[in-house]
């Protein structure tokens, strides 16, 4: 049966929590009196002579992100390249309150799906899964889907084609809908200007890359030129290969006693294509095509049984997965300068991703099994924005303004050899789904001297629509409404400091395999069947924070309180007695009400020039807390505290960092009843970037550099019994070293 990504119980109020109450109080007062005590000072701004960064995800338009009145991180080009960042679990590690689950691959043909999701998704403030919005370029990226053994992850990126990463904390759905109810993170890929500066019409990029934590190496290019004044193109490629992400486990038996990771190989390719016309200064057409594909072939010796004591004893089992994306995207933005808009964008886009998962199991005397899953999502985009800019007196008005829709062939399909007793293949655990959507959406960010005020408001309008074709039980389709308001204030304290505070409403739509979800087992009498009647889950967040850009220090400070309603939790005992007359009954429910609350510190201390060199430290922060509001039983899905701190030394040719990075033990009584808590565990991280000519670049880092033994919260928050007795399988890599080299031409 699929789990929920969020553990609570039962619930119909929400209380308060004492714990957000302190750190709002005492965010509050560090940020008036931090303003106070800068206004009393000669302190030059930084910021102000260097070049901002902008951002696209807090507004839906380019934006300085210290004008926002929300808590965003942006990932850039340079952080991308020295961290060595290659996929979405090395993106969240620096990241306050931002996890990745990557469980090792201990799934089984029918009883387990332990790491078959690969990297699953984000977490962002304890909540993941679906509730983390993911986009590309402003694309609804594919959705997650679990049931049984089956485990579909979100990992469907490349990261050496994307050029920044935005991550935006909190409800975002007054400005993208739904799914967004925990944030969201945008990947944005590169454009063909981002390598045609200085006037050059040809220029490009080339990177080969090496890890010893999973024996990865990749290698990619990217080409970009300018045909003509109005023409500009760019194609990208890249490839890698890898195998299992090693552990500290010291165990290589072949069954299921084993500790050490399985054999596994793991490859990729990905390509990205765009084409840019500029048929004058007042418009901009850009033609994208993307591909990524990602393979992995598993021995699932960890699944081999000790003794063929049954019938049914395992004696070998292997795995194969597949995961494809294909986008095509039109995007058109016009200069217009009329009454009812100075802007306009039109993107219309076309996605089709699927993913197949095949295992085979070779069993003692029983008929051997294989299965033969997919998972598939063709989705339509389109989208309307305006932009106004209203001047009266001192005042002025940003109103962005626009239309959404979508629509999405959702299907799944299993097919093998010796099927589940009573039934037979083909066989779909959901039915073949069409779910769209339209909204309409407005906001205006009104500013006035040192203050800027932005209201939200959308308005969205969902339907399921599932065939019978096909499907084991009577399908059902589902329509409703949501309505999603947002405020939030940012006041410019001093040109060194600034606070601000939102408040925001998020929701997210029942999927279709929550919907309709379908399993009978009438051997073992259980049954999960469809629910027409699920609402969409609903958020309240409020979230106050502080800014300070000074000469020395850069500082981001935030606290936030969060109310879930209505909370999906997925194959729930709702009936039965588990007698072939009365089977138990399984279904997707909306079934309580929780809180979230927590606190973020990331900032940067700059100690001067040091023999030649630039000395900084960075650090950050991050803590949440979570309960059931009736039951008062914590949330599984938060992750311990975490903090980490650095040292950087930069000179113009070269520069070294080492990170310290501590986790805090999960304590038992911060859990619904795990079997196992991760303790306390402090980690070292030393990396280093060699600028061997100004167009070359050597990368190196190593990782854990004490080789310490620990685990991340968000793979065993889950495990079972049996899985506690092998739980150095799920530990995380011992020392391991990466490097990369970087040529720009």
């Amino acid at each position: 049966m699929s789990g929920s990504t969020v553990a609570f119980a039962c619930s119909s109020r929400v209380v308060s929590s004492p714990f957000v109450l302190r750190e709002l109080v005492w965010l509050m007062g560090l940020s008036f009196g931090a303003a106070l005590s800068a206004q009393a000072q000669d302190v030059q701004v930084t910021a102000a002579t260097s070049l901002r960064e902008v951002v696209v995800s807090g507004s839906r338009s380019a934006q300085d992100p210290d004008e926002l009145p929300m808590r965003i991180d942006v990932i850039g080009p340079q952080e991308l390249e020295s961290q060595q960042i290659h996929d979405i679990r090395d993106l969240a590690k620096d990241l306050p309150n931002v996890s990745v689950k990557r469980a090792p691959a201990r799934f089984t043909l029918a009883s387990g799906n332990t790491g078959r999701d690969g990297n699953a998704g984000f977490n962002i403030r304890g909540l993941d899964g679906n509730r983390v919005l993911l986009l590309e370029d402003g694309i609804r990226m594919p959705r997650s889907y679990v049931f049984s053994a089956n485990a579909f992850g979100r990992d469907y990126f490349d990261i050496g084609l994307v050029k920044r990463v935005e991550v935006v904390r909190g409800p975002v759905s007054v400005l993208y809908g739904s799914d967004g109810v925990a944030g969201l993170v945008n990947f944005i890929t590169y454009e063909p200007s981002d390598f045609l500066t200085n006037g050059k019409t040809f220029g490009g990029r080339a990177a080969v890359s090496a890890s010893s934590d999973d024996n990865g190496v990749s290698v990619g290019t990217t080409l970009a030129g300018r045909a003509s004044d109005t023409v500009e193109w760019l194609i990208g490629v890249n490839a890698n290969r890898a195998d299992a992400l090693k552990n500290m486990g010291t165990n290589d038996a072949a069954n299921t006693t084993r500790t050490t990771p399985n054999p596994e190989t793991d490859r990729g390719t990905s390509l990205l294509g765009k084409l840019g016309v500029r048929p004058n200064a007042n418009q901009k057409h850009v033609l994208t095509f993307e591909h990524v594909e990602k393979k992995a072939d598993y021995k699932l010796l960890s699944a081999v049984a000790v003794a063929a004591t049954a019938f049914t004893s395992t004696l070998g089992s292997t795995a194969n997965t597949t995961m494809q994306r294909d986008r095509l995207t039109w995007d058109a933005r016009y200069q217009l300068g009329a009454t009812l808009a100075d802007s306009l964008q039109t993107v219309l886009s076309y996605q089709s991703a699927g993913s197949r998962e095949i295992a085979t199991e070779d069993r003692n005397t029983a008929a051997d099994r294989v299965r033969n899953t997919t998972y598939d999502e063709d989705t339509w985009q389109l989208g309307l924005q305006a932009n106004k800019l209203l001047r009266s007196g001192d005042t002025a008005h940003k109103l962005t303004y626009g239309v959404d829709t979508t629509r999405a062939s959702i299907q799944t399909l299993g097919t093998g050899v010796t099927p589940p007793a009573g039934e037979t293949f083909p066989l779909k655990r959901f039915p073949d789904t069409t779910e769209s959507s339209a909204a309409l959406y407005l906001q205006d960010e009104a500013m006035l001297g040192d203050w800027s005020i932005t209201p939200g408001l959308r308005l969205d309008r969902f339907k399921i629509d599932a065939s019978q074709a096909g499907f084991g039980a009577t399908a059902v389709s589902l329509s409703d409404s949501a309505v999603s308001p947002k405020l939030g204030v940012l006041y410019r304290a001093t040109p060194q400091w600034s606070v601000f505070g939102n408040v925001a409403s998020g929701f997210k739509a029942p999927n279709a395999g929550q919907v309709n979800a379908f399993f009978e087992n009438v051997t073992q009498f259980y049954k999960t069947i469809p629910n027409p009647n699920l609402k969409p889950e609903k958020s309240q967040n409020f979230e106050i924070g502080a800014r300070g850009r000074l000469d020395a220090l850069t500082l981001d400070v935030a606290a936030f309180t969060g109310r879930f309603k209505d909370l999906i939790e997925d194959s729930v005992q709702v009936g039965g007695a588990g007698t072939a007359a009365n089977p138990t009954v399984f279904q997707s429910i909306n079934v309580g009400n929780a809180r979230i609350s927590g606190f973020e510190v990331k900032g940067n201390w700059d100690w001067g020039r040091v023999a030649g060199g630039q000395l900084t430290t960075p650090f950050n922060y991050g803590t949440a807390r979570g309960k059931d509001s009736d039951t008062g039983k914590p949330l599984d899905s938060i992750d311990p505290a975490k903090i980490r701190a650095g040292v950087q030394y930069a000179t113009n040719a070269w520069d070294l960092r080492l990170d310290l990075a501590h986790h805090a033990a999960k304590k038992q009584s911060d859990t619904n009843a795990a079997l196992f808590v991760t303790p306390a565990a402090t980690t070292l991280d030393l990396g280093g970037q060699w600028r061997i000519r100004k167009d070359l670049r050597l990368n190196a880092t190593v990782a854990n550099l004490t080789n310490k033994k620990y685990w991340n919260w968000s793979d065993v928050r889950n495990a079972t019994a049996a899985q506690v007795l092998v739980i150095d399988a799920y530990s995380q890599p011992g020392r391991s070293v990466q490097v990369s080299l970087v040529a720009d031409f």
